[in-house]
């Protein structure tokens, strides 16, 4: 029996090999689904960028639907999705809330300064303690908040005119049937 038991490990992990095969080409491997959907998204106070004597906090969005999207001045693909933000986003109606992640304020002002501001307000999370709690791997990545401060929707990595219309659209047709 012990001259069996290498061959049964191999066969083990060829086994375990398959499956992981099987299971990831019925999954899109960009796709991460986030806890917090129709979950509240989590209370936060932090200084509106450039002016750390204001502060924005969750309260203070409440009332209507906003996009909150994360980046960075050292985001590489933040500089891919910013004309769909400024274009197609911008068009949605909804507030555009920046949420600057893990930036030097002097490096997000500058970046803004320089490919266009087309955020309603923009936010500072300088530690990324906020970000922590949103469930942020990194930027850029965008969430749909409901008036009442409820996470629906939320991608990882840059908005696309694709992305617009295929799930932000959809999501905010979904949150108008239930009213909010």
């Amino acid at each position: 029996m012990s001259r069996f038991l290498p061959l049964i490990a191999f066969a083990a992990l060829v086994a375990l090999f398959g499956f992981g095969i099987w299971w990831n080409t019925g999954h899109d491997q960009h796709e991460i689904v986030s806890p917090l959907i129709n979950q509240p998204a989590p209370a936060f106070a932090l200084p509106v960028l450039g002016d750390e004597t204001r502060k924005v906090d969750k309260q203070s969005l409440l009332g209507k639907p906003y996009i909150l999207n994360v980046f960075g001045s050292w985001c590489i693909e933040c500089v891919h999705e910013h004309p769909t933000l400024s274009g197609e986003v911008k068009q949605l109606g909804l507030p555009l809330v920046g949420f600057n992640y893990k930036d030097d304020p002097a490096d997000a002002a500058a970046w803004l300064s320089d490919h266009g501001n087309p955020f309603d307000v923009v936010i500072a999370d300088r530690d990324g303690r906020a970000g922590i709690d949103f469930g942020v791997y990194g930027a850029p990545e965008t969430f749909l908040i409901d008036g009442k401060g409820v996470i629906r929707y939320k991608h990882v990595g840059p908005i696309t005119p694709e992305v617009v219309a295929k799930e932000i659209r959809p999501a905010l047709a979904a949150l108008a049937k239930e009213g909010g």
